[in-house]
């Protein structure tokens, strides 16, 4: 299997960029936390744009996929405030 590098500065392939993708890094900012890639020259970050595009982040948030935002964390915002009520 070949190779292919997204980073030279880090030496980073696409498959590195795919894998931290499916733990949950969808951006170009969280695959540089991930694995430094696109941090030193940063001639990379638009090729890492381009496969987080491509597929690569099976997992979307919800305002990436239209949802409204506001809604699922006030809901979110609610239930935490009545478990600790609860628990008081």
């Amino acid at each position: 299997m070949t190779r292919v590098y997204v980073c030279n500065c880090f030496g980073v392939t696409e498959a590195q960029v795919a894998k931290h993708a499916e733990g949950g890094a969808c951006t170009p900012r969280q695959i540089a936390s991930a694995c430094k890639a696109g941090t030193d020259c940063g001639s990379c970050v638009r090729r890492i744009q381009a496969l987080l595009g491509r597929g690569a982040c099976p997992r979307r948030e919800p305002a990436d996929q239209g949802e409204p935002m506001l809604t699922g964390l006030a809901a979110t915002a609610l239930a935490a405030r009545a478990e600790l009520e609860d628990a008081a």
